[in-house]
């Protein structure tokens, strides 16, 4: 039996030849692309507010995920605990308004059960961190949950003893960002230490 002639590949014109590397610089711009706006990885912690001026890190059994709303920049849903059957959920954005005016619109989102006003119930404390005046804001009672979010339309859902931890990071270049955090009064409880180390461990990244 004769021997088949090898197969070879027809030679690369020398215009077409000059053109590889770039068509290879090429596909690997759109692979790196396509990575950066793919979701988040479980494993991300960190994350920065105003501009990627400060960082913070998130506790270790959050996990951060795809934000529901375009107007959250990171999102992280944290493990129920317990009877619990809601994730907790923490969000970060910018916004503006005063500090005042947003403890009154958060304070407007949850009722008591007593009839009594959740201002009264409501703690704050201040904090300086990182160069930044942060208020600490603390609110329980009945939750008037939007699932949509809060430009989605649809009904209100009264989700009964939850809890709303936020810090109010007052920047100087970027305006105020907000770190929000709630849920479950018992997930949220387990996470307390959890959030306060996060938000006080913030620091300046030097951008």
């Amino acid at each position: 039996m004769s021997a088949q002639p090898a197969f070879r590949l027809p030679p690369v014109p020398a215009a077409v030849s000059g053109c590889l590397p770039a068509l290879f610089v090429m596909l690997a711009s759109l692979i790196a692309a396509s990575h950066a706006t793919a979701d988040p990885t479980p494993d991300a912690r960190e994350f920065t507010v105003a501009n990627g001026s400060f960082s913070l890190a998130a506790p270790a059994d959050w996990q951060r995920v795809r934000p529901r709303s375009m107007i959250v920049e990171t999102e992280f849903s944290v493990p129920p605990v317990g009877e619990d059957s809601q994730a907790g959920r923490m969000t970060v954005m910018g916004a503006g308004g005063s500090i005042e005016a947003n403890i009154d619109r958060w304070c407007g989102q949850f009722s008591q059960p007593d009839g009594s006003k959740t201002a009264d119930k409501t703690t704050t404390k201040k904090l300086r961190i990182a160069g930044c005046q942060v208020t600490l804001v603390d609110i329980t009672g009945t939750y008037k949950d939007m699932p949509g979010g809060p430009f989605a339309g649809g009904r209100a859902v009264d989700r009964p003893d939850y809890r709303m931890l936020a810090a109010i990071i007052e920047t100087e270049h970027a305006g105020n960002y907000f770190v929000k955090f709630y849920g479950p009064a018992a997930t949220v409880g387990k996470s307390v230490a959890g959030f306060r180390t996060m938000v006080e461990g913030m620091v300046a990244t030097g951008k």
